[in-house]
């Protein structure tokens, strides 16, 4: 059974964990900037104990992190949490997490990236829904934030369905060394390779991290369901065919026949990737040829982003480029 945490309120403390990279890889200017947004909205801004912990990998302990994790669920002070940043290591946190006390607990838990280990297991196990968006860092954004805010603000304050439209333009710049000096590139909305209507429960994130479920006791059922996936840099040079291999392997997932739907989030420039390389690639799979598969969509690795919860609702009608319609129903 699904767990929809509950809507937040002008008053409501918020929990700023580190359970991938310490918060001490943000510049202290950044880190008043981001609260001084989050309290605009209404809200306290609290901190985990050990956020900022730093090891040779720019983490810190198992032991920490999970500690953090479960006194946030566990406060009862406390109605949302928020990862400070992404990074490679969530994964390690798993096995150790108490996911009883989690079902228990159920509060907003927001963060992207490499946050997408967690959220999804988390789902699976105690069917809490939980959500990829911005995550404590991506507050410090001066410039090209007011999407982001806004679909954060209509998902956490409000309770209505919510259609997913594209940004008017994004960038993918070092935003956080240099503030004043930014680059954007207008959007040029939807990338529609599939036509169709598709209604399910979205499972997905990051493509690489969601990868690392694969045959674990942490991978979500694909069972009717939106595969949302998205895809970093990491890989730069090779990211195209890495995208490519890394799909296949979601392919390759028990039940993968049920899924519904498949939306992808916008690259990086410096990815590589055009809409004549992807339909390569989609048209490739024999597995696609039947559901809706649309691109280009407003989260990843690039900003602005929406807010979307794994493990909501999401309801697909897309006949062609000038009528997709793409609704968060249950969130």
């Amino acid at each position: 059974m699904k767990i929809f945490p509950g809507k937040l309120k002008k008053g409501d403390e918020i929990r700023i964990i580190a359970p991938a990279l310490s918060l001490k890889i943000v510049s202290q200017k950044n880190i008043d900037y981001a609260i001084q947004v989050l309290e605009a909205l209404g809200l306290k801004i609290t901190f985990g104990k050990h956020v900022n912990e730093q090891d040779i990998f720019s983490s810190s302990s198992i032991q920490s992190r999970v500690e953090d994790l479960h006194a946030a669920f566990q406060d009862s002070n406390v109605k949302a949490i928020l990862a400070v940043i992404g990074g490679s290591n969530a994964n390690q946190l798993l096995k150790y997490l108490d996911y009883d006390l989690i079902k228990n607990n159920p509060k907003i838990f927001c963060g992207f990236s490499d946050i997408t280990a967690l959220q999804n297991a988390i789902f699976h196990k105690t069917g809490l829904v939980t959500y990829s968006g911005p995550q404590f860092s991506s507050f410090a954004m001066k410039k090209g934030f007011e999407y982001t805010l806004d679909f954060f603000k209509k998902v956490f304050f409000e309770s209505a369905p919510i259609s997913l439209i594209s940004s008017h333009a994004w960038s993918d710049d070092e935003w956080f060394l240099d503030q004043s000096n930014r680059t954007f590139y207008i959007n040029e909305g939807f990338w529609l390779i599939h036509s169709g209507k598709a209604k399910g429960t979205i499972v997905g994130g990051n493509l690489s991290t969601f990868q690392l479920l694969h045959g674990t006791a942490y991978m979500p059922s694909l069972v009717d369901t939106i595969l949302f996936l998205e895809a970093d840099s990491i890989t730069e040079g090779h990211c195209v065919a890495e995208f490519d291999r890394y799909l296949q392997s979601v392919i390759h997932q028990t039940h993968f026949d049920k899924v519904k739907a498949l939306l992808i989030g916008r690259f990086e420039k410096k990815f590589g990737m055009d809409l004549e390389k992807l339909n390569l690639i989609i048209e490739s799979k024999q597995e696609l040829k039947n559901i809706p598969v649309i691109a280009n969509m407003d989260f990843g690795h690039t900003m602005p982003m929406f807010t979307f919860p794994i493990g909501g609702t999401c309801e697909i009608n897309a006949k062609d480029n000038s009528t997709v319609s793409i609704n968060l129903i249950e969130l």
